[in-house]
């Protein structure tokens, strides 16, 4: 049986493939809240996140993927490679199986867990993206429920590993503030 954090990922990916395709041509080399990243560089980061996904779901080690999704993976038409990056990854997480673990770059984690990840890094980098490019910036309140399960308890030690920003301290009561708060996003 699915889990809910599995679930949610299709529509998470369909709702960043919408921002995707409303991104402009002039806004690909725009800055993002996330200060090292470009519009371009955000988006490059989740369709190497969904190439890696089908191989990981499937029980490959990160060795036997190797280096194969280094460097530009989007080139001439990054939504394109969204869109195959996208396609990939839900056909896997429709069927995966996620009793066990994996070996991660963090290390080791039962895949709940890297669901939940992957369900977090859609619905906030989602907001990253509509951020940068001026589109509505709502988002998913499954999604957001499950985030802030997840990012509550772990926000201190991702943050102590550079993956997040630390988390901005907030006194709303919205739920995706508290989230993206917690991520050190300022909504």
């Amino acid at each position: 049986m699915p889990t809910p954090a599995q679930q949610l990922i299709p529509g998470a990916l369909q709702r960043f493939g919408a921002r995707v395709h409303a991104i402009e041509d002039h806004q690909w080399r725009g800055p993002t809240p996330c200060t090292a990243w470009t519009v371009r560089d955000l988006v490059g980061h989740l369709v190497g996140e969904h190439r890696w996904a089908p191989h990981l779901l499937a029980g490959e080690t990160m060795e036997q993927v190797g280096d194969r999704y280094d460097g530009d993976l989007l080139g001439d038409d990054p939504a394109r490679a969204w869109d195959e990056a996208a396609s990939a990854s839900r056909a896997a997480w429709e069927v995966a199986d996620l009793t066990g673990s994996a070996r991660f770059s963090f290390g080791e984690a039962p895949m709940t867990t890297y669901a939940e990840q992957m369900l977090i890094d859609l619905t906030v980098h989602g907001w990253d993206l509509a951020h940068a490019t001026g589109q509505p910036e709502g988002l998913d309140p499954a999604a957001v429920e499950l985030g802030l399960a997840y990012a509550r308890p772990n926000a201190d030690r991702m943050a102590a590993l550079g993956i997040i920003d630390p988390p901005i301290p907030t006194d709303s009561t919205d739920p995706a503030v508290q989230l993206l708060a917690l991520l050190g996003r300022r909504a």
